[in-house]
């Protein structure tokens, strides 16, 4: 694993790979729960409805080539919910288990503290995935709870892993910076 790996905001050029790594996890795997890969133009225009809301979206390069990416995301779209996000994260089958996952998440997670978030939740796909479960784990997340079989992917059912921790103060103040999560 030749050379250095960095990680930078995306950019329109990045759409057609982070399209062809989407679209081998959505053929085989359970990361996603879409059936059928988006084409390009979906992808850029799921990734230009991030970046216009202000969020990260990430991708990890070496060499100039796109190797994986992440992004957060409205968690629920309720005003409630305006400081909680949800992570998502892909990276080239080739690349699986070298720390790009590490590397994109731990970026992610600081830029979403830096803009004021309070709290991440991963929705990962197959309570048998247990790289993605350690690599939320490792970086601060808990689980939170397992909702069985609400996906039906590959002839099975699919469950999906709740994982969540706090971004910042978390609950611990106000968003104003003010008292606790209730005063």
């Amino acid at each position: 694993m030749p050379g250095a790996i960095s990680i930078r905001p995306s950019q329109a050029g990045d759409v057609a790979t982070i399209a062809a790594i989407y679209r081998h996890h959505v053929l085989h795997g359970v990361a996603s729960f879409e059936e059928v890969p988006p084409d390009i133009a979906e992808v850029a225009r799921r990734r230009d409805d991030i970046i216009g809301c202000g969020l990260p979206y990430l991708v990890a390069e070496r060499a100039g080539q796109v190797l994986g990416y992440c992004y957060a995301s409205r968690y629920r779209t309720r005003s409630a919910y305006r400081f909680s996000l949800e992570d998502s994260i892909y990276v080239d089958q080739a690349e699986l288990g070298r720390g790009l996952g590490r590397a994109l998440l731990t970026e992610l997670i600081a830029r979403c503290v830096a803009q004021g978030y309070r709290q991440m939740v991963a929705v990962i796909g197959g309570s048998d995935q247990w790289p993605s479960i350690g690599l939320h784990r490792a970086l601060g997340f808990s689980e939170v709870g397992v909702l069985r079989a609400v996906g039906y992917k590959f002839g099975e059912w699919v469950d999906t892993v709740l994982m969540q921790r706090a971004l910042g103060d978390g609950a611990t103040t106000r968003p104003d910076g003010t008292g606790g999560e209730h005063g």
